[in-house]
């Protein structure tokens, strides 16, 4: 019986690489995300044990002042990673929507070649059927005949 072969095997494989490769982009935005927001939660347990810390500092100006302006420190890298926070969502997004694009053409040629794989099975075995029936037949017909070959 002869193989099966996908005329378009390697656009499919071009696809299936694409995919990956969208895929892992997805992988490295998330985790950009992620690690963005690990940060923004460290950021925030440190403020507020800056902020315990500067109401138990004492009577002395200088600590409380020195707290103060560690927590408008803080503050504003809070507000700088939420701003990357929300730039990094975009790429997250769009990264999201270039995979979904990507498995999508993929799937579509998946889908086709196991139609195609399918065709050809169903002609090869009735190919296979009628070889058969030949074969079986033709004995049928010599046993008729007598044996004798026309």
């Amino acid at each position: 019986m002869k193989k099966f072969h996908f005329n378009l095997e390697k656009i499919l494989n071009l696809r299936k690489y694409r995919e990956r490769e969208t895929e892992l982009e997805l992988g490295r935005a998330i985790g950009e995300l992620t690690e963005i927001e690990r940060r923004i939660a460290d950021l925030a347990l440190e403020r507020l044990r800056a902020v315990e810390q500067r109401f138990s500092a004492g009577p002395r100006e200088a600590e409380i002042f020195s707290f103060d302006l560690y927590i408008r420190r803080l503050d504003h890298t809070r507000d700088k990673l939420l701003e990357a926070a929300a730039r990094a969502e975009l790429k997250v997004e769009k990264a999201r929507s270039l995979y979904l694009e990507a498995s999508r053409d993929r799937k579509i040629l998946d889908k086709l070649k196991d139609k195609r794989e399918r065709e050809y099975r169903k002609t090869i075995f009735t190919g296979e059927i009628k070889a058969a029936d030949d074969i079986s037949g033709g004995a049928a017909a010599r046993k008729q005949t007598g044996g004798v070959l026309l």
